[in-house]
């Protein structure tokens, strides 16, 4: 790869992860001492977690550029007579986590939200809750927030999860683990599970943080003991996850940064001018990694040069890819779509339908908005590509779904003049993501 294909690069520092900076703030909430975690993310869905831990009787104070997490080795406090209310606004991530935290601790939480929150599944998870001790009464549709739990602690002993609709029902649980009174183990249900990587993360946090999860994988000889790292994936019935009565530990954290928020700029610079990133971590366990992959299989230029990314534009060719395991990464890879060659399909991302907008429909309506064919499947879409109509002003509804806002504006590249209903939503994950985008139309000369 010549010097010249990354001559006068545009430079963006990717924000950190959303993901990890959930865990981490929750993990240390559970550790017996005071950790300091830096590099948060500033972003709505960041504010609600901080704001649930507060309310949950967690010290959470501002220091400089970092956090400062008085945690509580007892789990979170709930009201004794009336319950506290933990509002996650429209973060699911939240949501699902404390469910199982917060029925880790003890006393009454009253869970609520906003936006799309009501209609979330958490009833596979509350299932388990229910088994372990806790009591649920909804307050609206059942299966779904608003939700009122009284917090018993967990009992422990053998259990199972259905994972079908998310993986968050997981990582809740093995975070809320370490304060069961036995060692619990936690086996997986159901008929298929999703986004291993995210539940990766959980379990680097709690490592992060001193608890170890052991992890046994079914063989021909019985369960066997296997790392974590070693894990591709998982399916029902032959992972279980075991996790004895433990404290988390205090520590100096800091947030690496995210993959999925940069893979707007990585589709940018597969798209337009050159892009360089820098913050990413090329042996981060996020799931999302997996944008250098698909970007390469559609023609891009990829290399890491010491702790930059650098991506250049090549071919462009669609592809066919499961992204069950990065669905995250789907808007980006959806919309770069529409700029290629030959057609995309994506597949085995159903769960997608459950995030703040349904974003497989959010995508086929609004990506056809360009002329190209798209089409929905039961577990994902296909997007056939046509020349785009440069020139055009174009309006697109993001369902005020923050990673529409995002991903639609990556047409400006195909020189359409692109306007967002509600552009502000991507503070939910990205506040910042405008001023970056700015260096992208500059450098591009949009």
């Amino acid at each position: 790869m010549s010097d010249a294909t990354y001559a006068d690069p545009i430079c963006i520092s990717a924000p950190p992860s959303k993901s990890v900076s959930h865990r981490s703030l929750i993990a240390a909430s559970m550790a017996d001492g005071v950790s300091r975690i830096s590099n948060l993310l500033e972003s709505d869905d960041i504010k609600a977690t901080r704001a649930c831990l507060e309310a949950g009787g967690i010290s959470v104070q501002d220091d400089g550029d970092a956090l400062l997490v008085t945690g509580n080795p007892a789990g979170m406090r709930g009201g004794e007579d009336e319950p506290v209310t933990l509002h996650m606004r429209e973060s699911g991530t939240s949501c699902r986590l404390f469910t199982a935290v917060a029925a880790a601790g003890r006393g009454f939480f009253r869970i609520t939200g906003e936006g799309r929150m009501y209609e979330r599944p958490v009833g596979a998870l509350t299932e388990v809750l229910e088994r372990q001790g806790a009591r649920i009464q909804w307050q609206g549709k059942p299966g779904c927030p608003p939700m009122v739990i009284e917090a018993r602690g967990f009992a422990g002993g053998n259990d199972e999860v259905n994972l079908e609709e998310s993986s968050q029902y997981l990582s809740g649980l093995l975070l809320g683990a370490p304060l069961a009174r036995t060692s619990m183990d936690i086996g997986l249900g159901g008929r298929k599970t999703v986004s291993w990587p995210y539940v990766a993360l959980t379990l680097q946090a709690m490592e992060d943080f001193g608890v170890k999860v052991r992890i046994f994988e079914r063989t021909d000889a019985g369960y066997e003991e296997t790392d974590w790292r070693s894990l591709k994936g998982f399916k029902p019935g032959q992972v279980r996850f075991r996790v004895e009565p433990a404290a988390y530990t205090p520590r100096e954290y800091s947030v690496e940064a995210d993959w999925s928020s940069a893979s707007y700029f990585l589709a940018a610079g597969f798209l337009g001018h050159p892009v360089e990133l820098t913050g990413l971590r090329p042996d981060s366990v996020q799931g999302d990694r997996a944008a250098v992959d698909i970007f390469k299989q559609m023609g891009a230029q990829v290399y890491f040069d010491g702790g930059t990314l650098r991506i250049a534009p090549g071919e462009r060719e669609g592809v066919d890819v499961d992204m069950g395991s990065c669905p995250d990464l789907v808007p980006a890879v959806a919309v770069a779509a529409a700029f290629c060659n030959s057609p995309t399909r994506i597949r085995n991302v159903a769960h997608m339908r459950l995030k703040e907008s349904d974003r497989l429909a959010a995508l086929a309506s609004q990506i056809a908005k360009t002329g190209c064919d798209t089409k929905l499947f039961p577990d994902g879409l296909s997007i056939d590509p046509v020349k785009l109509p440069a020139g055009r002003e174009l309006e697109f509804t993001t369902y005020g779904d923050h990673r529409m806002a995002m991903c639609f504006s990556i047409f400006e590249l195909a020189g359409i003049k692109v306007r967002l209903d509600n552009p502000d939503c991507v503070s939910k994950s990205f506040p910042h993501f405008w001023q970056e985008w700015d260096k992208i139309r500059k450098g591009n000369k949009l």
